[in-house]
């Protein structure tokens, strides 16, 4: 009895898994940037990848645990950016990012690798952006998203705002500063002939109803995570 309840439930998984529903992309798409625009975000995001390289190497040497902390919140933007959110009307999808609460807990240039990885393997494995816009979609989420994140909370440290009120507008200015990041590289790449400015506008116009509620949620995650570490493990946070 047993195994067969066990078999029925295997095949209702894979029929869930299997059935057949209407695309939705995440990022950006394999082929949408000209080879010319694909290439240059490659360049300009490959720095920033080896810089965080070093600093995890430096610091795992430093502290073991770091170590793991990273793959941890690794793991989390992984399991984050995966979660779509149709935007009306586009065939596109917007979704979290986790980048911001990933650079106030291990840094900036750590957030940038584990990032990057996370797009990597959703390019390979669940096909969400391309190989070819990897450096795009890493300039945005990856290195925007985690720098403006990190920015936007020491500036508030810096000015004796709460930690969790910092945390709060760090998570929702990484979300709001990678969709913008994005809205941009794709104004610059597929302006076809209409002026780059009205194309971003309308880019960030078809995002907005998305994610302006979307970012307001990362905030209010990222205060909470960030309150609940300081709270136990309080020495494992970026210094």
């Amino acid at each position: 009895m047993k195994r067969n309840i066990t078999l029925i439930g295997m095949f209702a998984l894979a029929a869930v898994l299997l059935w057949p529903a209407p695309a939705q992309a995440m990022h950006i798409t394999e082929g949408i940037l000209p080879a010319s625009w694909a290439g240059l975000w490659f360049a300009v995001a490959a720095p920033f990848v080896w810089w965080g390289v070093r600093t995890i190497k430096r610091r795992s040497q430093a502290d073991p645990r770091y170590k793991a902390m990273v793959a941890l919140m690794g793991a989390a933007i992984f399991v984050v950016s995966c979660m779509p959110v149709p935007i009306p009307g586009t065939g596109s999808c917007s979704h979290p990012c986790g980048t911001g609460l990933g650079a106030i807990i291990i840094g900036p240039a750590a957030t940038v690798v584990v990032a990057t990885i996370a797009l990597l393997l959703q390019a390979l494995l669940l096909a969400h952006g391309g190989l070819s816009t990897l450096g795009a979609n890493a300039l945005s989420m990856a290195i925007v998203g985690a720098m403006s994140g990190w920015a936007t909370f020491a500036l508030l440290r810096r000015m004796k705002v709460s930690t969790v009120t910092a945390a709060f507008f760090a998570g929702l200015v990484s979300d709001w500063a990678t969709y913008a990041t994005t809205a941009a590289t794709l104004a610059l790449g597929i302006s076809g002939g209409q002026a780059i400015g009205t194309k971003f506008l309308a880019i960030c116009i078809a995002f907005a109803p998305t994610q302006v509620p979307l970012g307001i949620l990362e905030g209010v995650i990222a205060a909470g995570a960030y309150r609940f570490v300081v709270s136990r493990r309080p020495e494992l946070l970026d210094p």
